[in-house]
């Protein structure tokens, strides 16, 4: 049996992860990223999500000094970061990697990581770790 984890965002992640199961059926795999982040796209703004399309998230060094920028493929709400990948095979820990960098740019507690290259739409919910929440509580804010 599975163990059903609040995430806090009031079903926020389970909606989106509906949208991503109906885009897998209707467009299929075998297709380049762009087209399941295009498809995505539409689909939240067609079902009214606040959604932004490739969020900057500036990464900063100990003296306010811009460092570089993430650009997940959608943050959605406000709160909620997401990132499409079309990969034939299994997603991997690299991918899952880079999700947690944006934990670090961003104020976002949930992430959704999406393949839509396999068979069936794989996915995981990715939490920010303890060290990351606590060098938020560190880094100075603007």
């Amino acid at each position: 049996m599975s163990q059903c984890i609040d995430d806090q965002l009031g079903g926020l992640t389970y909606a989106i992860i509906g949208i991503a199961m109906a885009v897998h059926n209707e467009v299929d795999p075998g297709h380049r990223e762009a087209v399941y982040h295009r498809a995505m796209h539409q689909q939240l703004c067609m079902r009214g999500f606040a959604s932004e399309y490739e969020p900057r998230l500036p990464v900063m060094d100990q003296h306010g000094n811009l460092v570089t920028v993430y650009r997940p493929d959608h943050r959605v709400e406000h709160v909620l970061l997401v990132e499409y990948k079309a990969h034939f095979y299994p997603l991997t820990n690299d991918e899952i990697a880079q999700c947690l960098k944006y934990f670090a740019a961003s104020d976002c507690n949930v992430c959704l990581l999406f393949n839509f290259g396999r068979h069936r739409l794989e996915w995981k919910r990715l939490f920010p770790p303890q060290k990351i929440l606590q060098h938020r509580h560190r880094r100075p804010r603007s």
